[in-house]
Parts: C-alpha cells; sequence; structure tokens
C-alpha cells in the first residue's frame, strides 16, 4: 500500500517496479492496472509507454466510451499491460477477449476513489479472475482507515508505505493556499478577475456538478477567455479534446468535475480554483494537488458560500489549514487584489486586445473514436450532434361520425343532413347563458336576500 502526497511520482512508484518484474513477449497481458477515471487510464498508459519505451513493453489502455474493435484488436496481437476502468474491463472478460489467467501483479491506483464510486464490486469480479499467486498494489495520496480495512481481503501480508510523516498535513505544502468568503452571485466576477492575476498560467477550476461546469465555461469564454469544460456528460471525444487542447496550451482555462481531480498531471499549471467548496477533507486534497507538482509552485483559491461554512470548518479541521472562518470578500475588497497580485483597475471582462489570444479548443481536433453511450450534454453550441429531424406535421381530417367530410359526402351525405346541422349549431350560439345564485335566477336571489 502506496501513500503519498499528489505529485511526488507514485505512477512510476508502480509503474518501474511492474515493468521490471513482468515477462515481456507474451500473448495474454502479465500485468493489470486499475483506475477510476477515463483520463487517468490514459495517463497512466502514456507514462507506462515512456517508463517502458527501452524494453518494448506493449501497453494498452481500455475504458468505456471508446469503440471495441481496436481494443479487441490489440488484445488478440498480444499486450503486457493492460491499463483500464472497471467496467470496460470486465465487457472484455465476459466477451472473452481479456484473459486474465497470466497476470502476475495488479495494480489499484487512486483506490479509495474507486471504492467511493461503488466500484467494489467490480473489483471483487476482477479480483475473481486473476490469479491468486500475484503481487497487488493500492496506491492513493489518502488512505481512509476504510481502505486499510478493505486491503487485507485484497493482500497478502499489507505492508503500509508512507513517503512523509504521519504528522504532516497532506495538503500540498508547496501550494500557497487562499480561501474567501465569496458570494453566489458576485463569484464569476471574481473568477474573471482572478484569472487576471499576474503570472497566471494554466488554471483549472473545479465545480461541484455538470451544469456548473457548463455555465462558467461558458461564462469565462464570453468574457474573452480560453476555456472549456471536462465532465461525465460529454462525449469521451471532447473530454479527451479538451483535455489535450489544455495540456498543449491551445485553452488556458480548464473547468471540470472531479472526474479530472485525480491524477492528472498537466505540466505549468498554475492556479487552482475551487469555484464551489468540496464536499471532503480528500477532495481538497486532490484538487489542489494539481498543482505545484514535482517540486514546483502554485496557488488555490477556494470560494466558501454561506451555506458551506459548516462543511468548510470540518475540512479546514480535518487538515488543519489555518482557514477557520474565512473572510468576507468581494471583487471589489483590495484583499483580493492584492493576495493574489490582481493589477488595479482589473474588470471582469478582457480588454479586446487580450481576448481570445491562444488557439482555442476548435484548433484541437475532434477525434472520431467510435463512441459508444449516449452523450447528454452539449458544449455550447460546440461539436453539437446532429440536428434533430423535424416532427412531422400530422395531416388532421376533419370527421363527422368517425368518417372523413369527404367520405361522407361520397356515401350519400344528403344537404338536408347539412342544413340540420346549420340549426343545430345556430342553435347553440343564440342560447343565452343567464346568471344564476344558489341554483336560482340573480334576480331573484337579489330580491329574496333584500327581503331576509
Amino acid at each position: 500500500m502506496g501513500q503519498a502526497r499528489t505529485g511526488t511520482g507514485k505512477t512510476l512508484a508502480f509503474g518501474v517496479a511492474l515493468l521490471q518484474r513482468i515477462e515481456h513477449g507474451g500473448r495474454a497481458p502479465r500485468a493489470l492496472v486499475v483506475t477510476p477515471t477515463r483520463e487517468l487510464a490514459l495517463q497512466v498508459t502514456d507514462d507506462l509507454l515512456v517508463a517502458g519505451g527501452k524494453l518494448g513493453t506493449r501497453v494498452l489502455s481500455v475504458y468505456g466510451g471508446r469503440a471495441y474493435e481496436p481494443q479487441i484488436d490489440a488484445l488478440r496481437e498480444g499486450v503486457d499491460v493492460v491499463v483500464g476502468t472497471p467496467g470496460r474491463l470486465l465487457d472484455l472478460v465476459k466477451q472473452k477477449h481479456l484473459d486474465l489467467s497470466q497476470i502476475g501483479v495488479l495494480v489499484l491506483d487512486e483506490a479509495d476513489r474507486m471504492l467511493d464510486l461503488g466500484f467494489l464490486p467490480d473489483i471483487e469480479r476482477i479480483i475473481e479472475r486473476v490469479p491468486e499467486k500475484r503481487q497487488t498494489m493500492m496506491f492513493s495520496a489518502t488512505m481512509p482507515g476504510e481502505i486499510v480495512a478493505l486491503s487485507r481481503r485484497y493482500l497478502t501480508r499489507p505492508t503500509n508505505v508512507r513517503a512523509e510523516a504521519h504528522a504532516e498535513s497532506e495538503a500540498t505544502p508547496q501550494v500557497v493556499q487562499h480561501v474567501f468568503q465569496a458570494h453566489q452571485m458576485d463569484k464569476p466576477e471574481m473568477l474573471a478577475r482572478l484569472l487576471q492575476a499576474e503570472g497566471r498560467g494554466l488554471t483549472m477550476i473545479f465545480c461541484q456538478t455538470k451544469r456548473a461546469c457548463d455555465r462558467v465555461a461558458a461564462d469565462l469564454t464570453q468574457r474573452g477567455f480560453d476555456a472549456a469544460a471536462v465532465h461525465g456528460d460529454l462525449g469521451q471525444s471532447q473530454r479527451e479534446r479538451a483535455l489535450r487542447a489544455f495540456r498543449n496550451g491551445k485553452i488556458s482555462v480548464l473547468v471540470a468535475t472531479d472526474v479530472a481531480a485525480r491524477g492528472l498531471d498537466v505540466e505549468d499549471v498554475t492556479h487552482v480554483v475551487n469555484y464551489e467548496c468540496p464536499d471532503s477533507a480528500d477532495t481538497y486534497v486532490h484538487r489542489i494537488g494539481r498543482t505545484g507538482r514535482a517540486g514546483k509552485e502554485g496557488v488555490a483559491v477556494t470560494f466558501v458560500d454561506w451555506s458551506d461554512l459548516t462543511r468548510w470548518k470540518l475540512i479546514n479541521s480535518t487538515l488543519d489549514l489555518g482557514f477557520p472562518s474565512p473572510e468576507e470578500t468581494y471583487s471589489t475588497s483590495p484583499h483580493f487584489f492584492s493576495a493574489l497580485g490582481i493589477p488595479e483597475g482589473t474588470k471582469g471582462t478582457l480588454p479586446k486586445e487580450k481576448r481570445h489570444d491562444r488557439a482555442g479548443l476548435d484548433a484541437e481536433e475532434l477525434e472520431d473514436i467510435g463512441e459508444t453511450g449516449r452523450t447528454r450534454s452539449h458544449d455550447r453550441g460546440r461539436d453539437r450532434e446532429r440536428p434533430r429531424p423535424r416532427r412531422r406535421k400530422r395531416n388532421r381530417t376533419r370527421t363527422r361520425a368517425g368518417r372523413p367530410v369527404d367520405a361522407a359526402a361520397e356515401n350519400g351525405a344528403s344537404a338536408d343532413d347539412n342544413v340540420v346541422d346549420a340549426v343545430a349549431t345556430e342553435r347553440k350560439r343564440s342560447r343565452t347563458r343567464r346568471r344564476t345564485r344558489a341554483g336560482k335566477p340573480a334576480a331573484e336571489a337579489t330580491e329574496a336576500s333584500r327581503s331576509a
């Protein structure tokens, strides 16, 4: 069980040992790495390919949202290491395309997150299909007591290796943290001014919900920033394109849910903003760990609503951060400008000469990956699905007695019928409506009430 702060190299900690231990060149995979998110699976795959380049290691990432065929073809040709998410791994096992009988090393990366997401039944099914004689490793920046207890079921004589003293805070020490009590209506203005701080590079903004991500990303784009959203409702190709554009510097702001809070390693991320208060201390640690990685310095800013104060106090006391009562702050507060290095006179909209100074999300190609599943959200006008076909206009036909009018005429409907219908209609129109009160005409009822 390996535990260390975010950004200290846990991927290579198990990756180098894994690559040295397994046999290369066989058809069935010899190592399996299970991750909670698709983005983390991609990153672990890239890191292992770099680390095992001289060994000729064949690494395959399998996860949902992509077509099955390329993954099945790669498995048939033979791979050494498989990195994937639980759902797609089990699908390939059930279809008998993935053989786990030769696995000698099993790694559960971000183990606590997988159990939080409810992947425990899937993990157990995967472990049942892996040989009992193996090495099992669990890695995470946070290791709650429940995870330690569950590890006894998976590991033989488990050893907990922690890269820092137990007395140290789990929060990254080289990250300068700021916490402000902010009003919900003022947050967009505060965020826009924060993004104009001196020395700001790539920035990650975390929201609690998918709708909030779309709303914040659209608002920032309208204000002149190059921003994109990443969350679970976007198609996999859209998610991968946004991450590629962010890594390549084509956009400077990535707005995401906690799907991007674990394990993602992007160079030159200088600022992390908790637009909405995280739900736990572990989530806070992983979010701010996207900056200040590999010994670099970073800035973390957290906005706390009035309704989130109780939750924040729990996070603060758990991590011993020193912000029990955040200062009430607005977009015009002088201490907000001075603390973050925002130039005086900065407004909530970028000047015209600075607007969209990067290539933007559209400059990154949208890859055709043969997506599976449904995309339930769109990127505010970009990458929309095909327009829905217009509904057919129903040809309503006038009927009489359940038959079309024309058919009734053909079947001998005489002109007398039309006359009778016209007379009945005229009677209905000429019928006068009389006002009543308590079942009597209004005039009689009024006279009775007067006499009473």
